[in-house]
């Protein structure tokens, strides 16, 4: 259930540039989940690394190369 709750905050990505702009900006895969929080979606940061080099939508996820996580 986690995943699916994650692939569809993922496709409401897609037409929300703000909430888009504070994944982007986000540090960690736990700091994404947080956002997801806020508009009812429930998953841990760790589903992340599951949807690297994925495309979901519009949204394509992968690991920052510099210090942090996921985007």
């Amino acid at each position: 259930m986690a995943l699916e709750q994650l692939r569809t905050f993922l496709v409401r990505l897609q037409d929300d540039p703000n909430r888009k702009a504070l994944v982007l900006a986000a540090a960690t895969a736990d700091d994404v989940a947080k956002i997801a929080a806020e508009l009812g979606y429930e998953f841990a940061g760790d589903a992340l690394p599951r949807f690297s080099r994925q495309t979901v939508g519009r949204v394509t996820v992968s690991k920052q190369e510099t210090p942090g996580e996921y985007n």
